[in-house]
């Protein structure tokens, strides 16, 4: 058998430098992502106005009405906050499953179970994102056809604190469908090269 390593051991290097360079840049990806899904989740949850409105005259006398808007009156923004914070975890394992994985034995289940779980969690947070978006445009604009009135001219901290959530969980999204398409590659190229050292044996002359 002719000796190959010269022409293949370049190569080799290579498939290496870009295996860790994608693992780095993944790492750096969900940590954005975890932070970006955090944020959106501690905004909305936190997200409370208070106001009180006249609402008559009795006389000389004010009758005043306090009102509190808080997310979970709306049961879209519950999910949006549920979904997000379902994504902060899921990356926050993932960067843990990442740096600590070698201490386990997956026997190949790592890769398509992480690319798996990254699709369904990139489904989630846009969907998530979208629910909360429709009812954010609801608030500001309202809907004169279901004579809905928008709240965002008498509740405006507590929109902008939404708007800023949905900002969060968008850039979440754009972040995750990047991870989605990494992992996928990945898994291609850890398969690829499982499939190549099978074929690539290196035989030492007589």
């Amino acid at each position: 058998m002719a000796l190959q390593s010269g022409e293949k051991l370049p190569m080799f290097i290579g498939h290496i430098w870009s295996k860790q360079k994608s693992r780095w840049t993944l790492l750096g990806l969900r940590l954005l992502a975890f932070l970006a899904a955090a944020a959106a989740t501690l905004l909305m949850v936190l997200n409370k106005q208070t106001k009180t409105f006249v609402v008559a005259t009795i006389g000389t006398t004010p009758v005043n009405l306090t009102l509190t808007a808080k997310f979970h009156h709306t049961p879209a923004f519950v999910f949006f906050a549920i979904a997000n914070g379902l994504v902060s975890i899921h990356n926050l394992v993932m960067i843990m499953m990442d740096l600590l994985g070698s201490k386990f034995d997956y026997k190949g289940f790592q890769f398509p179970m992480i690319a798996s779980l990254d699709m369904l969690n990139l489904a989630l947070v846009s969907g998530g994102a979208n629910a909360a978006a429709f009812m954010a445009e609801l608030g500001k604009n309202g809907n004169s056809h279901a004579r809905w009135d928008k709240i965002c001219d008498k509740f405006g901290a507590y929109c902008d604190r939404g708007a800023g959530a949905l900002i969060a969980s968008f850039l979440a999204l754009a972040l995750m469908l990047l991870i989605s398409f990494l992992s996928i590659l990945n898994h291609k190229l850890v398969n690829s090269s499982s499939h190549n050292s099978h074929n690539n044996i290196i035989a030492l002359p007589n």
